[in-house]
């Protein structure tokens, strides 16, 4: 496909995927409007006057399109489908929750609840129609983006796995290490659709992303852990020089303090309902096999402080002998039957609001880690300690858009990621976006997966890598 029909398209899609939203949500939004003029008795409200009933159909939608934002759930094409509508599931619920108080409020007093959990089922079914269609008509206007990627080391070999194995719209056909010859690269780079730039070095990366940039080629840059602390820095201008500064603190004293207020009120209001749930649980852990309810485990937050980690145990007592840290694998024997269940669910997580209330962590931030990972991890990776500038938490970006089995390196970028870019509204999103990830088996894949894993994509690094050597 030429770059120019690639960038019609672009235009295209932009157009077509506005007008889906438009259309999905004015959809949403005349079924609310149906429901609640025919489904509850006309009694319960007094008379609207002028464009009243108008007013209130335009805040449902409103709150609708900032629900979907937040929990990506206008991302078909992006996402894959089942994800979307899960997402937009999340939406529907949060609006119809919020409606259904607000009409209540307007009625004076507590209004049915059948009409609006009828109206959310039919919704829900809606919105699955949607998303599986306007997923397909992405994807028709979309052909797969033929790709190159040039990188510096075999490790960025591994980005060309997972390109190919989990994304539809996107294949990295060609891989070429860099070598100096910048004009056979750049001979090749005219012969794709887009060109990914993979862990080079300074120089060369900024001439190759410099050259795509002035001909209008699409170029994806794998940050480096320096471009992702330039992100959260503030501009600065001496005289008619722009700077940009960083100060590398962390979050302010303000983003702290309105940070924990939220963390307080979200867990007391979280464990009205989490409580019955962590009653029940901790009846079926004694009842399975008598052991201790709780479980405890030395974790690393805010500053390097050293805290315990609160969890329902899901193990055998003793699971780890000799104080030594055996991580858990898809099967693992030692996993009761309980534990399976509250391990598939994240049950066994909810103790953790007690950490978050007594200040040891926070509800979004870096996942906090074992001492025994930080050192083993900092070894390697120096800069794994810059994720100690914020407590650690329950979500975040890497529990999110990580895997189980994501390596350091890429936990580190995305949680820095997330460091640098804060704001509340962040919070409030990834907070929404935690509820599609409960239903999402490969995000808590065990180490066994993960050896496994990376054992295919050695395999493949060694294709591609036996591949170019052919071609050389």
């Amino acid at each position: 496909m030429s770059r120019n029909k690639i960038k019609d398209n672009s235009y295209v899609n932009d157009v077509v995927d506005k007008l889906e939203c438009i259309f999905e949500t004015v959809i949403l939004s005349l079924m609310y409007f149906v429901f609640w003029r025919f489904g509850y008795d006309a009694a319960l409200f007094p008379p609207l006057l002028h464009r009243g009933r108008f007013v209130i159909v335009g805040l449902y939608a409103l709150v609708l399109i900032i629900s979907f934002v937040f929990t990506e759930g206008f991302r078909w094409g992006y996402l894959k489908r089942m994800d979307v509508t899960i997402s937009q599931w999340v939406g529907l619920f949060i609006t119809n929750f919020i409606s259904y108080w607000q009409l209540s409020l307007i009625a004076n007093g507590m209004i049915p609840v059948r009409p609006i959990l009828t109206l959310t089922l039919v919704q829900f079914c809606a919105a699955m129609l949607s998303c599986y269609i306007f997923t397909d008509i992405y994807l028709t206007l979309n052909s797969k983006k033929n790709m190159v990627m040039i990188y510096g080391t075999d490790n960025a070999l591994k980005l060309k796995f997972k390109a190919n194995t989990r994304l539809e719209q996107y294949h990295i056909s060609k891989a070429i290490p860099f070598h100096g010859d910048y004009a056979s690269i750049l001979k090749e780079i005219s012969d794709y659709d887009a060109v990914i730039i993979n862990d080079l070095p300074g120089k060369p990366r900024n001439n190759i992303l410099k050259y795509c940039y002035f001909h209008g080629i699409d170029a994806y840059i794998v940050p480096k852990i320096s471009d992702i602390i330039i992100r959260g820095a503030d501009d600065f201008n001496l005289l008619d020089t722009p700077i940009v500064v960083t100060h590398g603190r962390g979050l302010t004293l303000t983003q702290r303090m309105v940070k924990r207020t939220m963390d307080i009120v979200l867990c007391l209001i979280a464990m009205v309902p989490a409580s019955i749930i962590m009653v029940v649980t901790a009846i079926c852990i004694k009842l399975d096999d008598g052991g201790p309810v709780f479980f405890k485990q030395e974790r690393i937050t805010r500053n390097g402080k050293h805290f315990n980690v609160l969890k329902f145990r899901s193990m055998i007592v003793n699971a780890e002998k000799y104080d030594k840290p055996i991580p858990a694998v898809d099967q693992d024997p030692r996993i009761t039957r309980v534990g399976r269940f509250i391990r598939a669910t994240r049950i066994d997580e909810l103790p953790q609001l007690f950490n978050i209330l007594k200040g040891d962590m926070s509800i979004v931030g870096p996942r906090p880690e074992r001492v025994e990972h930080v050192e083993m991890y900092s070894e390697e990776i120096p800069e794994f300690i810059y994720r100690e500038k914020v407590k650690g938490g329950l979500t975040g970006y890497a529990q999110i858009y990580g895997r189980y089995n994501t390596s350091a390196y890429d936990k580190l970028r995305l949680d820095l990621m997330y460091i640098e870019d804060y704001s509340l509204v962040l919070d409030i999103k990834l907070i929404f976006r935690t509820i599609r990830i409960l239903f999402q088996k490969e995000s808590t894949e065990g180490f066994d997966k993960a050896a496994e894993l990376e054992h295919m994509k050695n395999d493949e690094v060694a294709q591609i890598r036996h591949s170019i050597d052919t071609e050389d």
